[in-house]
């Protein structure tokens, strides 16, 4: 990556914070708080590493509103971690392309490539295909007949794209990631398993990242769909006719079966296991791990367990899990005074 400088003053003004100290102290990178050093930024957000912060030796740091932290610089912002966030960003931008296409590009004829998009090595681009201004697409890459891809994308190494699905603006794809290939839809008959067809497409909205290596199926018939600013993990699967709404994060190793529905905002842990039909309500948070039965809907709250329920629900049932074996000592002695007493009964009076 690029590294960038900037002076404190003008790091506060751009995430709307409030600097105190000396705002003229050059700032060129960011750190954790421990390591941080001379020209670096780093942030806290709970009072109990003030102590930490103020044996730092970073040239700045990004502190909570009123935090009573000593330092010879520092930026108040109400968001500390989103604010380090924002000027990460600043200070360390991702590297620039030139437009190019690499002789070893494999371009078909009737595609449309604007003339300010970054094409790496063994790029294949296929009939039909329209790529917008600034997108970079590096080695690897291939891309299906009439895919659209909008401006400023970024698809990084090996990224597959199948015939006809579309990525809107600024969509980032990691190494790897496969959109568009066949949903898992067979039916049987008494001869074995014959393929549903896979004859849809799959749509990913503007600012969409996927992580390494996730895979997202083509719908059967329709669409598979991504909303707007959602991002998935690396290692997920989305099967087809899947319908993610917007601003959904969903965590690595998460695996949805064919027809779910995944309102806007919600929040999927790692390794969620989805059946297939469930349709999961706005706002709603599931805890890593969990199972969820095909056919339920999920309402907003938070959910964990197998099969999922509400995280209060889980939290006794998970307690009263832990005392097994207390409970079985319990009842191994419980079971040997019965056996005593029924024995002190049967015994002849004298």
């Amino acid at each position: 990556m690029t590294e960038e400088k900037f002076t404190a003053a003008e790091l506060a003004e751009r995430v709307g914070g409030q600097v105190f100290g000396d705002g003229n102290v050059q700032v060129h990178g960011v750190a954790q708080l421990e390591t941080a050093g001379p020209g670096e930024i780093a942030y806290l957000e709970d009072a109990k590493f003030y102590s930490t912060a103020e044996t730092s030796n970073a040239a700045c740091l990004i502190v909570p509103v009123g935090a009573a932290v000593r330092s010879n610089c520092r930026i108040e912002v109400k968001q500390p971690k989103l604010a380090f966030a924002q000027i990460a960003r600043l200070l360390h931008p991702q590297p620039v392309r030139p437009p190019s296409v690499d002789s070893s590009a494999r371009i078909s004829t009737g595609a449309d490539i604007d003339l300010t998009v970054f094409v790496g090595p063994h790029v294949s681009v296929g009939e039909g295909a329209r790529i917008s201004a600034g997108t970079r697409i590096e080695a690897g890459v291939i891309i299906g007949e009439n895919v659209t891809i909008g401006k400023d994308c970024i698809l990084h190494p090996n990224v597959v794209l199948y015939d006809g699905v579309s990525l809107g603006d600024r969509v980032v794809l990691h190494a790897g990631a496969c959109i568009g290939a066949d949903g898992f839809g067979y039916v049987r008959d008494d001869m074995g398993y014959h393929k549903f067809p896979q004859l849809g497409t799959v749509v990913i909205e503007d600012d969409v990242e996927i992580g390494a290596h996730t895979c997202v199926d083509r719908a059967a018939l329709g669409r598979t769909r991504i909303g707007r600013g959602s991002k998935l993990d690396n290692l997920i699967h989305v099967g087809h006719n899947c319908d993610i709404g917007e601003r959904v994060v969903i965590a690595a190793q998460t695996g949805i079966s064919g027809s779910v529905t995944i309102e806007d905002d919600c929040v999927i842990g790692g390794q969620v296991g989805f059946g297939d039909h469930i349709t999961v309500q706005s706002g709603a948070v599931i805890g890593s791990k969990a199972g969820v039965l095909p056919g339920k809907i999920v309402r907003p709250g938070v959910w964990w367990g197998i099969p999922i329920q509400p995280l209060d629900k889980f939290k006794r049932l998970n307690a009263q899990v832990n005392r097994l074996p207390e409970m079985q000592a319990q009842l191994k002695e419980l079971t040997r005074q019965v056996a005593l007493l029924e024995l002190a009964i049967k015994k002849p009076q004298l």
